[in-house]
């Protein structure tokens, strides 16, 4: 492959809800473009982009794909997204190397979430975005009812550059609205042709809301417009074009990817319209000044790793893109984050489960680096001789979280060494320890992403997992203040054993546990009282009531006694067990339960729903704050009603709810819970 400059350079991530045929697209423009030979269908597990042994038995994207076209003069980087919800991360991995977006969605006359998601995440990282909709040979796909649900959507945003032409409800060709031309499909490119009369209307109405929106985006124009109340079309195209680079327009197209329909205009458009890698990007140097990367070639190299796979055959895989200067095998380079250097063996270019060897990797373009030793997704890698770090990439936090252990005694290195394996290319996922009830913890973004986690867990390096719903890590304490006396006397020939202890017990608010000491005239021997405490110690981690730990307890020696040939210290801790046994019985003890803060966003829409759910779950709601045209709920809800928040919010939002938490108490556990 020859070697592009960064203006010859389209970085394209392809996005929208899962389902909508966005590995499809990638799969005939690549097609399109030679760089693959044959269609390949997502269906039968034979597409470029969904490779993963779970993406083919799922046939569903599970992890961002790279692969390049070569188009018009041009390289367009792939970067094939996940649609499901719970692969969020890998959105914001591809955001970190995408210049623009273009939305897959169907023709089915509404606006999916997942849409929505990619308009809002492509508005918030200002890049630009075109829609393609898809599936324009399904029955009862209508362009024109999808085009009126996007522009009711965003208003003034959308700009329809193609009209289908329908025949026998297929699409067999479209009208260019700016060409103002039709192209007919056959093998091959479009042929042109003169504009069916029947289209002539659509059209002239959709040209009439062109010309308004390219006004609005140069000065010169709106006011030629203001004056003459229209636009030659050289003029409109200019304004559109405009419109489009800086994002204010959304160019809009159509046809079928499982048929191969309409992609070339679509990939022209790429070319033609989509912006370059920009000609600088911010970051910081070591002292956190601001500072600036120029893109230029002959800069020393900068470049970011968005992306890392964890293959147990090939090794690591960093995929990186370039913000300055270049980079080839066999170089020194520094990582600025673990501020160690590492030497490059090779570089390559993605092409889906393939790498192809690259002589070099210039500014602006994309590729992988294999088998660096240290080097993590979010690292900058850069010359040694320059001072650049880049902002850590922010991820979603984990919000579903279950029990996880070996399937066979034995294994648990093996799995857990390969959950640390498969942490380097999912950096959403978590594994903690709940000291409270011994279980690890996998944390991660929903069902679904544990689920695969597992699976992957199996077929990469052949270790099996199992998951459960974890305990609630509940606790106990006392209400009131009891004393207690514990006495152990044994004698069994030779030296017995004797230990008595007196202990008062009482409720500690302050803090989990503390000791006092108030034994006057000698009644237990100063040695022998370390020992009772350590004995309470021993019983904190198993109450009376439910066998969890205790805490906010205060307990006091007042006094007892001690035989001068018998008492020993494994005398006094027997003793002080049994007064602890005695005490908290008698306390009135209580269950605790663990509260937390949760922080919900949802539209507007489903304040009723959210909240009606919120009180069958025991929570309590304390406010609620617009943002960014949600609702943002706060309100504590007890770890017990939790664990399936994830799945059930997103069932009751469409997916359009998000939330974290984080704990915030223990309170006592109702009693009619309790029982």
């Amino acid at each position: 492959m020859g070697k592009f400059t960064c203006d010859k350079i389209r970085n394209v991530a392809v996005l929208g809800h899962g389902g909508e045929g966005k590995t499809t697209l990638c799969e005939a423009i690549l097609y399109n473009a030679k760089s693959i030979d044959r269609l390949g269908k997502v269906t039968d597990g034979t597409s470029a982009m969904d490779f993963d042994e779970q993406e083919i038995a799922r046939k569903i994207s599970l992890s961002l794909s790279l692969a390049y076209a070569e188009w018009n003069g041009v390289k367009i980087n792939l970067i094939d997204v996940p649609g499901f919800f719970d692969f969020e991360g890998e959105t914001i991995e591809a955001m970190t190397a995408a210049d623009c977006g273009v939305i897959v969605i169907g023709a089915n006359g509404v606006v999916p979430v997942g849409a929505e998601k990619a308009m809002r995440i492509l508005a918030a990282n200002n890049k630009p975005a075109m829609i393609f909709i898809n599936g324009m040979d399904k029955e009862n796909a209508n362009y024109l009812a999808t085009y009126k649900a996007l522009d009711e959507a965003y208003p003034r945003r959308m700009a329809s550059l193609i009209i289908p032409i329908m025949v026998d409800t297929k699409m067999k060709g479209y009208v260019s609205v700016l060409d103002r031309r039709a192209f007919m499909f056959a093998d091959g490119k479009p042929i042109e042709g003169d504009v069916p009369a029947e289209y002539q209307a659509d059209l002239d109405s959709i040209l009439e809301s062109l010309v308004e929106t390219a006004a609005e985006n140069d000065e010169e124009l709106l006011e030629k417009f203001f004056e003459e109340g229209t636009l030659s079309p050289e003029e409109i195209k200019l304004g559109i074009s405009k419109g489009i680079q800086s994002g204010s327009v959304i160019p809009v197209f159509a046809g079928s990817a499982l048929n191969n329909k309409g992609v070339f205009v679509l990939m022209d458009e790429l070319v033609a319209g989509m912006p370059c890698p920009p000609a600088s990007v911010k970051a910081k140097n070591s002292a956190g000044e601001a500072i600036t990367v120029e893109a230029k070639a002959d800069a020393p190299f900068v470049c970011r790793v968005f992306k890392t796979f964890a293959d147990p055959f090939v090794g690591k895989l960093n995929f990186f893109k370039v913000f300055a200067g270049s980079v080839k095998s066999g170089v020194t380079i520094k990582n600025v984050n673990k501020d160690k250097t590492e030497r490059v063996g090779s570089v390559l270019y993605p092409r889906g489960k393939k790498q192809e060897t690259a002589d070099e990797i210039t500014v602006g373009d994309i590729g992988a680096f294999a088998k660096l030793a240290i080097t993590g997704t979010g690292d900058t890698l850069c010359d040694p001789s320059v001072d650049v770090r880049f902002d850590d990439m922010v991820f979603p936090r984990p919000v579903y979280s279950m029990c996880v252990m070996s399937a066979k005694t034995g294994d648990e290195d093996k799995v857990f060494g390969g959950f640390n394996r498969l942490m380097e290319e999912d950096v959403t996922f978590t594994i903690t320890k709940n000291t409270d009830t011994g279980e690890t913890l996998l944390n991660g973004l929903g069902e679904t992403h544990l689920d695969v986690l597992v699976k992957r867990l199996k077929s990469k390096f052949n270790a099996e997992a199992v998951i459960k719903t974890p305990r609630v890590p509940y606790r106990e304490t006392i209400r009131k203040k009891v004393d207690a006396e514990g006495k152990h006397k044994k004698q069994s020939g030779g030296h017995g054993q004797y230990g008595h202890c007196k202990v008062r017990f009482e409720p500690f608010p302050d803090g989990d546990f503390e000791f006092g000491d108030e034994v006057v005239g000698g009644e237990v021997p100063r040695q022998y009282i370390p020992a009772v405490e350590k004995g309470l110690r021993e019983k904190l981690s198993k109450g009376v009531l439910a066998g969890c730990p205790v805490v906010n307890l205060r307990a006091v020696i007042t006094g007892g006694s001690y035989h001068d040939v018998d008492s020993s210290e494994e005398a006094f801790k027997v003793a002080a067990h049994l007064a602890f046994k005695d005490g908290l019985s008698r306390a009135n003890p209580v269950l605790l339960e663990p509260i937390y803060s949760v922080v919900i966003t949802v539209p507007e829409s489903y304040i009723g729903d959210i909240m009606g759910d919120l009180n069958k779950r025991r929570g309590r709601i304390l406010g609620m704050d617009a943002v960014d045209g949600n609702q943002q709920i706060n309100a504590e809800v007890p770890l017990a009603e939790m664990f399936r928040y994830a799945t059930d919010l997103r069932s009751m939002t469409q997916g359009r709810g998000s939330f974290y938490m984080e704990e915030a108490r223990y309170e006592e556990v109702p009693q009619a819970i309790v029982t």
